[in-house]
This record gives C-alpha cells, structure tokens and sequence, in this order.
C-alpha cells in the first residue's frame, strides 16, 4: 500500500494506561504504517515508557482497541522502539530491564530522526 515511499514516521507516544486512548492511537497508527511498509520509530516517553518492560503490554486493555502487545511486535518487527532515557531513569528502567529490540534513547536522538529528510512525527 505505502512500502514505495521513502518517508519515515515517527510516533512519540506520551500517555500509557493514564490516558489509553491516546495510547492505543499511538501504537495503533505506527503498527499500521510499519505494516505498510513504511519505515516507522517509535518513542515511548512518560507513562508509556512503561511498555517497554516485559508483560507490561499484555496487561493494557481498551475495548475495541488490537491488543497492544500485538501493536507493538509488529513495530518491533521491523521498525525501532525507543524509550526515553529521562522517562526510563525516573522510574528505575534500564538497559536491562527493557523487552529485547528496545533501546533507550534521549532526545538528541529523537531530534536527528525527526529532523531527517523526509521524516513526518506525529504526537499522541
């Protein structure tokens, strides 16, 4: 559908089980474009840097919403999921801590990808 285009998205998502609404869009909308080809990084800041961890996923639920364990396997799959390293140190994540393919990033990182040619990031 959209694996021809040479843009990348990237999908910073700042709620968690606080807000899951704006948490499932967030995962929904990367998992979608990442299903579609497009190359896709995902951030995870404040509470959805929870979702980094292990089991953590699999315990959000919101009706009507694809499980957000699936959401994310399909990000991993083939794009990058990245958690804030501010977010993760406050609340006692790391490195080791954190689900295989996940890496924890700050935000020298998050403005080079989004400053890169052809880069569009979304908010949620």
């Amino acid at each position: 559908m959209l694996g021809g285009m040479a843009r990348t998205l990237v999908v910073k998502a700042t709620a968690g089980a606080d807000a899951p609404e704006r948490c499932a869009q967030a995962f929904t909308v990367a998992a979608t474009a990442a299903a579609a080809g497009v190359p896709v990084s995902l951030w995870l800041t404040g509470e959805s840097t929870w979702f980094a961890l292990p089991g953590r996923a699999q315990n959000f639920e919101l009706p009507h919403s694809a499980p957000l364990a699936e959401l994310l396997h399909v990000i991993l799959a083939t794009g990058t999921v990245t958690a804030c390293t501010q977010c993760a140190a406050r609340r006692d994540i790391g490195a080791d801590d954190v689900i295989p393919g996940i890496r924890i990033a700050g935000a020298a990182v998050f403005v080079e990808e989004t400053m890169a040619e052809g880069a569009q990031a979304l908010v949620y």
